[in-house]
């Protein structure tokens, strides 16, 4: 990109300041000159070529930029005439150094780092313009419809905010606003010559796409006399006195991070959040990286003055705390999940004046690519094989959705809903004999063999990242077991559950309606210390699935077993009841707990339902998983939509209760 400084101008109103040498070169507070500045800051955002027009004084403003250290090309072009024109003739003579964007400004303008960032990362053209700032009686405004700057100058007023000149052209509006100033140039008239070049602009500008960029609260001011230098070197010696906040997840940092880390030091003193693990693994999933690495990490990075911990994804408690003049953050949170985080963050912010600082996001490839690998560890075999464990140290409390396919998979892993300042989503995801089966059409008696049920657990795996929890039915035999256990463990499944039943296995739900009959408890101590025996690490864990209560056995019979199959080795307990309240889960539980206070329990609220999550975990339950749901709302859409169809001899009718394709591929990853 190509940047065209106009510094023609003679300055007449900055009196002895300019008597010997151009405005743009009038010192500020730091030792920089308002140029000096300028190309510094060009630089740093990666301009490579930057046109300068000069005026009077040409040769001491020549000579000055040549002594400055200077990474990019530098072509000064001269407007003889800059006594008698205004700067839409230097535009004019500058016109056949430029190609593609361009950033257009005013050697008399004094702006932040973040602005130049704000209106140069644009993707259309833009310019600056302050929303909240009163309207200047004889300085640029910009008359803004629907987000598009429609019209520059002095007079306006309706629809108008302040403004100043600080542009960035594309390509097609550059050429259609340069082609303008050609044909007032070229006319020969004197006063198209002396007019502001915004006239010009103002002929053309239906046909262009300039979006207002809004740098309220932050410097960006012309220079015109002696009260604006005093006023805008005030503001710059407040510059380093600002705070400023924002916050990382930051499970792996990339180069995005520290663009963003750079940009937000510039405005002031930067206080970075780092986000816990508690959080990130509800946010997003178990980090790879602990907090106390993360914090360190940010640490020793430059520009970065403090770090402390966010323990929620809401921003609310840090900055009541902190009290921040700035939160800086990619404008990629406007919509999503996150757009309810944004809204909090403007309405806190406006409680004490503070202000919100957007940086354009954009898809750069190495940041594209790290998100990649991140996400490829966290879907590898030996990673994920720990993640339920870990999850359960740190959080205690687990809920899980089962999925049988990897479409149901990739819904378990991708659904999220914000709630009281954090996000909630689905921890892991149950593997389901039942689902399974159901699926094939076929029932729930251990029919489906292993290698089927296998199968479906790798296309799960292959496109999600969220630990397993696999339904393993009776386990089968000790013998069987055994292999069964090496497979699961060698694919990357994080616990296997298995049913303490014997005999031909019917469905729990059904419980005494059919012929069902319960493991002797030495049988299932030796298949449990089997499975244990045969894992090669100590990831994959053993659930031991307790069926006395749905059999009839009784309280006394499933405590009893409880305790032996942990004797056994077995890392957790599940128990089972089909009835419709949860008062003998809640009672096992607590019963449980009254001896053992570390183990794992796991439920499975189908028949009692109406039981929250929160009366759960007070009793001691620490997995909840919710085995069938997607299964059985889904077969009743389908045969609702099947109907439909022979019904109406069309689609029509059921269309509006189907969810757009295209909405469904975006659910699938685009490296599956």
């Amino acid at each position: 990109m190509t940047a065209l400084i106009l510094a023609s101008g003679v300055g007449s109103r900055m009196g002895a300041l300019t008597a010997e040498r151009p405005k743009c070169m009038t010192p500020l507070p730091n030792g920089e000159t308002i140029l000096s500045r300028q190309l510094r800051q060009l630089c740093a955002a990666g301009i490579g070529k930057i046109v300068i027009t000069t005026g009077a004084f040409a040769d001491v403003l020549t000579d000055y930029v040549r002594s400055l250290d200077i990474s990019a090309e530098i072509v000064f072009v001269h407007n003889p005439d800059y006594a008698s024109t205004n700067y839409i003739y230097s535009m004019f003579l500058a016109e056949k150094e430029l190609s593609g964007d361009i950033l257009l400004l005013h050697g008399d303008l004094v702006f932040e780092d973040t602005v130049l960032a704000m209106v140069a990362g644009s993707s259309t053209s833009a310019m600056a313009v302050s929303t909240t700032a009163p309207l200047p009686e004889k300085d640029f405004k910009a008359v803004v419809v629907n987000d598009i700057v429609t019209a520059v100058g002095i007079d306006f007023t309706e629809n108008a905010f302040a403004a100043q000149p600080l542009y960035k052209l594309t390509d097609a509006d550059r050429k259609m606003w340069f082609a303008q100033t050609d044909c007032y140039c070229r006319s020969g008239e004197p006063a198209k010559m002396r007019c502001y070049a915004e006239n010009a602009l103002n002929d053309v500008a239906e046909s262009c796409c300039i979006r207002p960029v809004d740098f309220t609260g932050l410097l960006c001011s012309e220079i015109d006399d002696s009260s604006d230098l005093a006023r805008v070197s005030a503001e710059l010696e407040k510059l380093g006195s600002r705070n400023v906040y924002m916050c990382f997840a930051a499970d792996v940092i990339h180069s995005g991070h520290i663009s963003m880390i750079r940009r937000a030091a510039s405005l002031g003193r930067l206080t970075v959040g780092i986000m816990t693990d508690k959080v990130v693994t509800a946010y997003r999933h178990l980090p790879l990286v602990g907090y106390a690495d993360r914090a360190e990490l940010f640490r020793n990075i430059s520009g970065v003055a403090e770090v402390v911990p966010q323990d929620a994804l809401s921003y609310r408690d840090n900055l009541l705390k902190l009290k921040p003049d700035i939160v800086v953050h990619g404008d990629d949170w406007r919509s999503g999940f996150q757009r309810s985080v944004r809204d909090e963050v403007v309405s806190v912010l406006a409680e004490y004046g503070g202000r919100l600082v957007e940086f354009p996001h954009a898809d750069d490839p190495a940041v594209s690519a790290a998100e990649k690998n991140m996400r490829s560890a966290h879907a590898l075999p030996d990673y994920r094989r720990g993640v339920l464990r870990k999850l359960l140290a740190m959080k205690h409390h687990i809920t899980a959705i089962e999925a049988h396919s990897g479409l149901t998979g990739l819904i378990a892993e991708n659904a999220r809903v914000y709630e009281n300042g954090t996000v909630r989503q689905f921890d892991a995801m149950w593997i389901s004999s039942l689902c399974d089966s159901t699926a094939r059409g076929k029932p729930d008696i251990e029919l489906v063999d292993m290698t089927a049920r296998v199968r479906t657990v790798n296309e799960i795996i292959e496109v999600t990242t969220k630990p397993v929890i696999f339904d393993g039915d009776t386990g089968g035999l000790a013998e069987h077991f055994v292999y069964t256990v090496r497979t699961l463990e060698r694919i990357g499944v994080s616990m296997v559950i298995i049913e303490d039943k014997s005999g031909l296995k019917k469905n729990s739900l059904f419980g005494t309606e059919v012929r069902q009959s319960q493991a002797d408890t030495e049988d299932f101590c030796r298949k449990i210390a089997a499975g244990k025996n045969a894992r090669k690490t100590d990831e994959l864990m053993i659930c031991a699935r307790i069926e006395s209560l749905i059999l009839g056995k009784g309280m006394d019979d499933a405590i009893s077993r409880a305790f032996a199959y942990t004797a056994a080795g077995a890392d957790a307990i599940m128990i089972h009841s089909r009835s419709s309240s949860p008062d003998e889960v809640l009672t096992f539980a607590r019963l449980f707990r009254e001896r053992d206070g570390f183990t794992p329990l796991v439920c499975v609220p189908t028949s009692y339902s109406s039981v929250r999550e929160e009366e759960l975990y007070s009793a001691g339950i620490n997995i909840v998983i919710y085995a069938n749901q997607l299964t059985r709302s889904a077969f009743p859409a389908m045969q609702r939509t099947a109907e439909s169809i022979l019904r109406t001899h069309s689609a029509e009718e059921c269309d509006k209760e189907c969810m757009p394709f295209k909405d469904i591929i975006r659910l699938i990853p685009e490296e599956y």
